[in-house]
């Protein structure tokens, strides 16, 4: 089972919720929680364990080797990202538009650009007890969180039993990096909260991920402000809300020193453990 949490935008309770579900559910099982919002991760704020592998993640760019060139201008042709571009006599490769897609090098007649490998993130790997937690993050300077990402969930899947749970928390928004965070999960647990903001975002989201057909879940975080018309909109869509957690300022200030919420606050524990358990139900429903 492959759950990512998600939302339309950043700030809504994504990591709380996936570092405490992941926690609570290691308490009984082995569990894997991997950050993917590789842009800014923050899970790792609240995961204390001890480290087991580290290594940078590379991607694959061109180089342009001008003595076998024939500059016949078929690389900047078949480039959907331009990031090569034929000047003159020479050709011109933009590192931070590459998609690593290989076309170029691939149809090259000459042989002009092979590709070379070029650090883009770090990726690392702790222990704390059954919770494997798995972070990466990209360098400064480097645009495009999509192939991190890729190769992140490669690694998860590559190195981990996979009947294990994942708790995959994803980037905020709906863009590329969440469409691949999402695509082959088994489920998608959208977090919101209960304002006009957090309702315009939810129906992005929603939208997105229905275009996916991935079967999607809610949970309302900060329950207590705002209005009803989440609850409304979810109704209407016919999708599930499995859990609240209430806007309580003991949340707020048990997470701004770094802790996990569940062990402290009763009223989260209950949201989790809902959480947790409708995971079980879904899961033996798509057996």
């Amino acid at each position: 089972m492959k759950i990512a949490i998600a939302s339309g935008k950043g700030g809504t309770g994504k990591t709380t919720l996936s570092t405490n579900l992941a926690s609570f559910i290691a308490e009984s099982r082995e569990c894997i929680l991997t950050d993917l919002d590789v842009e800014e991760p923050n899970s790792g704020l609240f995961i204390q364990g001890e480290i087991i592998h580290s290594e940078d993640i590379c991607k694959k760019i061109p180089e342009w080797t001008n003595a076998s060139c024939i500059l016949c201008g078929n690389c900047q042709t078949v480039c959907n990202f331009n990031a090569v571009l034929k000047m003159g006599e020479m050709v011109m490769v933009f590192p931070e538009l590459c998609h690593g897609c290989y076309a170029c090098s691939e149809l090259c007649p000459a042989g002009s650009l092979p590709m070379k490998s070029k650090k883009m993130g770090e990726l690392k790997s702790y222990q704390s007890g059954k919770l494997h937690f798995i972070e990466s993050k990209l360098i400064i300077g480097e645009e495009q969180a999509v192939p991190l990402i890729k190769q992140t969930l490669k690694y998860v899947d590559d190195n981990f039993n996979k009947e294990l749970m994942q708790i995959l928390d994803s980037p905020p928004g709906t863009a590329c990096p969440v469409i691949e965070v999402t695509r082959n999960s088994d489920l998608v647990i959208l977090v919101t909260e209960p304002t006009p903001f957090g309702l315009h975002d939810l129906k992005l989201t929603v939208n997105t991920v229905m275009q996916l057909k991935k079967p999607i879940a809610v949970v309302v975080n900060r329950h207590g402000i705002g209005d009803n018309k989440v609850e409304e909109f979810c109704k209407q869509e016919n999708i599930e809300i499995i859990a609240f957690i209430p806007n309580d300022r003991k949340i707020a200030e048990t997470y701004a020193k770094g802790d996990l919420l569940y062990s402290v606050i009763p009223s989260v524990k209950d949201a989790v453990e809902k959480i947790s358990n409708y995971i079980d139900r879904f899961k033996q429903g798509n057996k």
